[in-house]
Formats: C-alpha cells, structure tokens, sequence
C-alpha cells in the first residue's frame, strides 16, 4: 500500500501559535482559562484541561469566577466580549489569528463607513460571530449557502464589503460572491478573499491528493470548520472517504487491498495524531 500525506496536514500558523501561548502559561501559578475551546480538537483541550486550564463558554460565567488570565481563542471574539472580560478584572492574552484579526479591523472600518457588511462563512461558528462583534448588527448580514445568496435582500442600495471566514470553502466562496453580485443591491462593492493563504493550500494540495488515491483519511476535531471543508473536498474526488478524530475511529477493514491511501488533517489536528495514523495504515495494512 501506498500512503501518501498532504504537506499541509496539522496545525496551521494561527493555531499553533495560540496552543504554543496556552501551554506556556500553564507553567505560571494561577487561575488560567481559555475563552471558549483554544482550538477545535477534543484531544488538546482534554490534555490542557488536565494541566489545570478552564474553558469558559459564555460571558455570563464570569461573575463566579477566580479572577486570573483568560487567553482569548484563536478564533477571536467581539469586541463587547473582550471589553467585558477587561472590566471584569481578568488579564486578557489574545491567541485571536492575525489573519482573523485583520478581518475585525477590515469589517470595524467599513462599518463605521456605513457600508453593508456581507461575511461569507458558518453563522454558528465561533469565527464568524466574533467577526460579527466587530460589525453594527442591524447592517450585517451572514450568508453559508446559495439559497442565502439568493435570498439577500437590501430595502437600498448601499456599499458592500464582503468578507469571508479564515476556512471557509474557496471555491463555494466565488459562486456565492457571484450570486451578490448579479443581484445588483449596491452602489459599489469590496469583495476581500479573506480565506488564508494556509486554508486555500490545504485545500487545493487535498483535493489534487484526493484524486489520485483510492481512499482518503481526513483527521480532525468533530467542531473543525476547516477539517469538514476538507471532508466535502475529498467526498468529491474520492468515494472512499473517511473523517476520524483519531486511529480509534479508524477501521483498517475498509482499506485493506488499496493500492493507494491519502491522509490530510484539519489546521487543529496535532502532529502526533498524523504520524500515529500514517505509521498504523503503512505498517499494519
């Protein structure tokens, strides 16, 4: 069997960079938390949980807790959330990406302006609501399918700035800000491909893998944004296509007899988890 892992695979700048933070501060005395799960993967935050980090899910928690340093997730939050956190008395680290940082300046600016906001992406990720915290809500709009795009509607016309979320799909990305387009609702428009440089690579290097493999394994955390993208990707150019967290999900069964297998993994899986599933398949299939 011939096994084959995308370059790209494991963490990516951002998420490394916030995990790096997390785990250095829990060498500090004191209370330590993370403003919602750091990263989406289950084995990391388990293992940081271990080392004494709590994850707070919702401001509503901060009343009731021992006042320390809260690290903000790599997926950033509102504006409203880390000026609450700062009034509340915590020390606030911010792991928010700089590539996710920049889309806050980018939509802050423009919605000061008065433009529409228009943020391309999953309403009910983390990403895409702390990108809405930074925007006037009654003049932003989030769109995740073509029936959204279609549905869009302005009572008049405005100047729009559209944005995408870090991990979202770049080609669904196109066909969606076509769609905006053609509709006509606006004076002038800003469309700003913010999907990063990492996500687009790990896409494209998927998908080219995907296609010459007679099995896919996608790692990554259940939650992963980007680790679901890459799912949909292989689904497309590869019918055997499997998404596990880690080689426990992994039945050996529905590989054996391929003569090709390809591994990608999500910008949140660890390294250890890749070289756990690559050596198995290599050596024992």
């Amino acid at each position: 069997m011939n096994v084959t892992v995308a370059k790209s695979a494991g963490f990516c700048f951002g998420v490394r960079r916030a995990v790096d933070l997390v785990y250095e501060q829990t060498h500090i005395p004191g209370a330590l938390y993370t403003y919602g799960p750091i990263i989406h993967n289950e084995e990391v935050v388990d293992d940081l949980e271990k080392k004494g980090v709590k994850v707070i899910q919702s401001a509503d928690e901060l009343d009731s807790l021992e006042r320390g340093r809260v690290i903000i997730r790599s997926h950033g939050v509102g504006k409203d959330v880390q000026t609450q956190l700062e009034q509340a008395g915590f020390e606030v680290l911010d792991a928010t990406c700089p590539f996710v940082k920049k889309i806050h300046r980018i939509v802050e600016e423009h919605s000061v302006a008065g433009d529409h906001i228009i943020i391309i992406g999953n309403p009910t990720h983390p990403e895409v609501q702390g990108i809405c915290g930074w925007c006037d809500p009654e003049h932003t709009t989030v769109i995740e399918t073509i029936q959204d795009a279609e549905n869009f509607r302005l009572s008049e016309k405005k100047n729009l700035c559209i944005v995408s979320q870090t991990t979202y799909n770049n080609k669904k990305f196109k066909n969606l800000v076509e769609i905006i387009q053609n509709k006509g609702y606006y004076i002038a428009v800003c469309i700003l491909n913010t999907i990063c440089n990492a996500t687009a690579e790990r896409q494209a290097q998927t998908r080219e893998l995907a296609k010459e493999s007679d099995a896919m394994i996608v790692i990554g955390g259940s939650h992963s944004s980007n680790t679901q993208k890459l799912f949909e990707i292989c689904k497309d150019e590869c019918k055997n296509t499997y998404y596990i967290q880690t080689l426990e999900d992994l039945d050996p069964t529905e590989l054996r007899g391929l003569g090709n297998v390809g591994i990608t993994a999500g910008a949140s899986t660890p390294n250890n988890i890749i070289e756990e599933v690559q050596k198995y398949v290599r050596n024992e299939l």
